[in-house]
């Protein structure tokens, strides 16, 4: 999916700490323990841990033999929650300075100093332990285990080390990003079998064209930023490109679960369809950019995954 394109890396921003956005908003505090309580929730990124939930649950239906046990299906999705948003309360933390730069995430009580460093650090902390032992004592220890990695890969590989060195942090970070559903099926099946990694495989080549479609409109943002997000760095028209192909290949790799009979014809009629209308979204994108059809495309991907994994499990019931 590369090509030999040099790269145009932004300017360095030398002035970040000297930003007036963040010099003014550095010393916010919260009296009121409603808004303060509220402030460290958003840390967690709620709507994404909901997003990561349901793929886990997807893994937990799709790995069981039978039904599901219900404590280990509350279990397992709180303790994968917890340390879910645990890593996004570490990534806050991380790029406070950042967030403050860019319009998208300057209101997050992180880069806007309404949390400490140090409550950021507790309050992770504190989730991820009590997520850790909620698998460890009422799912398995191979949950546990794969949840903590998960955790590493999110908020150290892919945060700190991967995000503002190379604009192929995307591809590379998706991996944390894809493991919910393996997770699950960990959690109900204590083993990861070859259908549990086409879940992942098929999460870890949706996430460049998803986030790419953002990263398209918000431009400015991550220019503002000094991080190296392909748009910045190899324009648009290459990452309009980028987006093309790796949706030709998800649609390609959407259908994995069919071929290795995991699924039926239900699914396979949903997924063609799914895929095709991300396609099109793809395809118009490249022929005729505008900030609109982005926006619209980055919509259409999150609805895409909720409803592919939707059909997938219907299938399997039906």
């Amino acid at each position: 999916m590369r090509a030999g394109v040099r790269p145009v890396m932004p300017a360095r921003n030398d002035h970040a700490q000297d930003d007036p956005f963040t010099m003014q908003v550095s010393d916010v505090r919260l009296a009121d323990p409603r808004e303060r309580i509220a402030a460290y929730v958003s840390l967690t990124k709620p709507r994404i841990v909901l997003l990561a939930a349901f793929c886990a649950l997807i893994g937990m239906l799709l790995g069981a033999d039978g039904s599901v046990p219900i404590e280990t299906m509350v279990s397992g999705l709180a303790g994968i929650s917890l340390l879910a948003g645990a890593g996004f309360a570490f990534n806050c933390l991380v790029e406070r300075s950042v967030d403050a730069l860019m319009s998208r995430t300057r209101a997050r009580p992180s880069a806007r100093g309404q949390v400490s460093a140090v409550g950021a650090i507790a309050f992770a902390g504190a989730l991820g332990g009590i997520g850790a032992w909620v698998l460890y004592v009422h799912v398995n220890a191979l949950t546990m285990w794969l949840t903590l990695a998960t955790f590493v890969g999110y908020a150290v590989i892919y945060t700190v080390l991967l995000k503002p060195a190379t604009p192929q942090n995307i591809v590379i970070g998706g991996a944390s990003g894809a493991m919910p559903p393996v997770l699950g099926w960990a959690a109900v099946a204590d083993q990861v079998t070859a259908p549990a990694l086409v879940l992942f495989l098929i999460i870890f080549v949706w996430t460049p064209p998803h986030f790419w479609a953002l990263a398209l409109y918000r431009v400015e943002d991550y220019r503002r930023s000094g991080l190296p997000m392909l748009p910045v760095t190899h324009g648009q028209q290459f990452t309009r490109l980028q987006i093309l192909l790796y949706t030709l290949l998800l649609v390609a790799t959407s259908l994995l679960p069919y071929l290795i009979r995991m699924s039926g014809p239900v699914y396979l009629v949903s997924a063609l369809v799914l895929g095709g209308v991300f396609l099109f979204y793809a395809w118009q994108l490249y022929r005729r950019y505008s900030d609109s059809l982005a926006r619209k495309t980055f919509g259409y991907s999150i609805f895409y995954l909720a409803a592919l994994f939707g059909a997938l499990l219907v299938d399997h019931y039906v």
